[in-house]
């Protein structure tokens, strides 16, 4: 039963890692289309960047501490990723900047969402099937 709760936790941080993503990209489409300035656009990205990374470290150290050695091995590029921007002091968005870095913000952020919809799918397997298995016990 406790796997099962462990790996509806891990659901739960994945879904809430995409609304984040999401809504960075949201953001990325507003401004594009000019529906709000860059100022607001960066400084609401910016709002979510550091719970995104903490959010995506939390998940790791989750995996770590229940055992699913793989799950950790599979997240953590990403958590990796996260933690160099943050070192190298790249991972707030500019606002003087921004127009020029548009495009590789959101290919950066689709690839984000293309990573964590992947882990998504691979927790949402996991879950059933160990579902399934308390089921049959």
């Amino acid at each position: 039963m406790w796997e099962v709760i462990a790996w509806l936790l891990f659901f739960f941080v994945i879904i809430s890692l995409l609304v984040v993503v999401v809504y960075q990209l949201m953001c990325f489409a507003d401004l594009e289309f000019d529906y709000s300035n860059p100022y607001d656009c960066a400084s609401r990205i910016n709002c979510v960047i550091l719970p995104e990374f903490i959010t995506q470290a939390i998940l790791c150290s989750l995996y770590l501490l229940t055992g699913h050695w793989v799950m950790f091995l599979l997240a953590s590029p990403y958590l990796y990723y996260n933690l160099r921007l943050y070192g190298r002091r790249e991972h707030l968005v500019d606002v003087t900047e921004i127009f020029n870095q548009l495009n590789r913000e959101k290919k950066q952020r689709l690839f984000k969402l293309g990573y964590l919809i992947m882990l998504l799918f691979i927790t949402l397997f996991w879950m059933i099937f160990n579902a399934l298995e308390d089921d049959e016990i």
